[in-house]
Parts: C-alpha cells; sequence; structure tokens
C-alpha cells in the first residue's frame, strides 16, 4: 500500500481540482467546531477567524508533521480528512486518528498545562484534498491569553480526542468487523454533523479500503467483504466519495454507538443533530 509522503513543510499546491471538498459557505469549521464545546464570544469567533484566514490548499498524502520532529505549531483541518498514523519499517500502517473539519493536531502550549518533551511517535498527513491551517505555537500562546474562553474550548476538544482514542481502543480490540465498521461510520456522521457539514443525509468520506483497513485493522479482503455486507443489508451508501447511512438506528445498534463521548468534556448529551432527527 502506498506510504504517506514524509515532508515536514509541504507546500502549498495552486489550482488543485478539489471534488472533495465542503464548497458552502459560512463560519470555518473550527469556529462551528468550538461553538459546540464553549460559550464563545463575538471576539472569541474573530479570532479564530483570523487564525484560519490563510489556510495552504495540500493534496492527498501529504505529511504537515513527520514522527520525529517536536512540533513547533499546532495545525486546523478547515476542509478535507487527515489522519495520526504511524508506519512500521515493512510499510505496514496504523491509523490512529481522523482529524475533520475543525479538528486541531499538536496544540501543546503551555496555557494548558502541557508540554512536548520530545520527538513525536506518529506522524500527521492527508488522506484526502485538504485546506489546512498552521498555528505559530506564540500565536496560539498568545491567543489563548487573550482568549482564555478560547482556552478553555482546546481544553474540551482534546478531552473529547482523547475518548475517541478510547473508543477506537475498543474498536480494535472487542468488536467484529461489521461492527467496527459501522461504529467507525455512525462517529463520522456525527462528527460532521456537529460542525455542520452533512448535507441531504450524506458527509464527505474521501477513503480507499486501504484507508479503511489501515484504520480498522483489517485487510483489503475483509474490508470489502464488510462493506458489501452493509450494502446488502441497506443500511450504508457509498457514492461519490461520500457516506449516507439509510438506517442509522439499526446501524448505532449494531455497533453500540452513543454519541455522548464525542462532547464528553461539555457534559452534554453529544453533538447536535440536524432537524431531520436522522439520528433517532
Amino acid at each position: 500500500m502506498p506510504a504517506l509522503r514524509q515532508s515536514d513543510a509541504a507546500p502549498a499546491i495552486p489550482n488543485l481540482p478539489i471534488p472533495d471538498l465542503d464548497q458552502r459557505s459560512g463560519r470555518n469549521a473550527l469556529v462551528r467546531r468550538l461553538q459546540g464545546l464553549a460559550a464563545l464570544t463575538a471576539s472569541d469567533v474573530a479570532a479564530l477567524e483570523r487564525i484560519g484566514a490563510q489556510p495552504r490548499l495540500l493534496g492527498p498524502q501529504v505529511d504537515l508533521r513527520s514522527d520525529d520532529v517536536v512540533p513547533e505549531a499546532a495545525f486546523v483541518v478547515l476542509e478535507g480528512f487527515a489522519c495520526r498514523y504511524t508506519q512500521r519499517a515493512g510499510g505496514r500502517r496504523q491509523i490512529m486518528a481522523y482529524l475533520l473539519p475543525g479538528d486541531l493536531c499538536d496544540v501543546d502550549a503551555p496555557d494548558l498545562g502541557s508540554r512536548t518533551s520530545g520527538p513525536m511517535n506518529h506522524a500527521v498527513g492527508t488522506l484526502a484534498t485538504s485546506r489546512v491551517a498552521r498555528i505559530p505555537r506564540p500565536a496560539l500562546t498568545d491567543l489563548i491569553r487573550r482568549h482564555p474562553t478560547l482556552g478553555q474550548a482546546l481544553r474540551a476538544a482534546r478531552l473529547s480526542e482523547q475518548a475517541i482514542t478510547r473508543e477506537w481502543i475498543v474498536n480494535l480490540g472487542c468488536r467484529s468487523a461489521l461492527e467496527r465498521m459501522a461504529h467507525l461510520f455512525c462517529e463520522v456522521m456525527a462528527r460532521f454533523e456537529a460542525v455542520g457539514l452533512v448535507q441531504d443525509g450524506a458527509c464527505p468520506l474521501p477513503l480507499t479500503q486501504s484507508d479503511l483497513g489501515d484504520t480498522l485493522g483489517l485487510s483489503n479482503v475483509h474490508v470489502n467483504r464488510t462493506l458489501q455486507d452493509l450494502r446488502r443489508q441497506g443500511l450504508v451508501e457509498l457514492r461519490g466519495r461520500s457516506l449516507r447511512l439509510l438506517k442509522p438506528r439499526q446501524l448505532r445498534e449494531i455497533a453500540e454507538f452513543s454519541p455522548g463521548y464525542l462532547l464528553a468534556a461539555t457534559g452534554t448529551d453529544g453533538p447536535r443533530l440536524s432537524a431531520d432527527r436522522r439520528w433517532r
């Protein structure tokens, strides 16, 4: 399977076709993400929009950070699909987390009570064409100092990320292939819906079967069989690099999925759901 390219400072790619990016206008996904975690003021929102005002457009399979460096900046995914991953010497890859629109990585400012002591043991790279903003560490520290509510939201985002990691461990350790994939699809849909990027019941899923296999610990053959099983039961539709849950309640029952962990840090019941009540 192809490896993600190792590039610490990937350049912007001009005039790149972006069929998998969400083209709707409105506040950026970072604002929508953090508004779901804390009561942001107009000043907080304006500050977030400034730090995401000059994103880079990157193609798929481009590293934002390799696994042998100390992060000097945070990254925020505004559009597209990225991941945390590790790669063994023999080429096998394990995807450990998805970074979706509105997600940040390497937020490790002193204001949040943590410092990185050495090089990271995993890389961060795009899985699809993405718009990504880089936030230098001094700018992030200053942002949190001037806007303490943003610091609270970033802490909540980190706790949510940790909760997602625990669910992924359960996925790999305790669930069948069908349950793993059902849970992943439910989670991805809920996370896109939380930032307003579900349209007509569908969310982006610009992933290959190899990407899904590297996420779920399954071979390509097993991924294909599991997808066919979900389709045969009429549970999901995958078309045009997008995912639609046709029977969301049944899929949630198979996966034992409850979205509360996605916003556990805020004390809420999970992502706000759209008016069509698709999740009921």
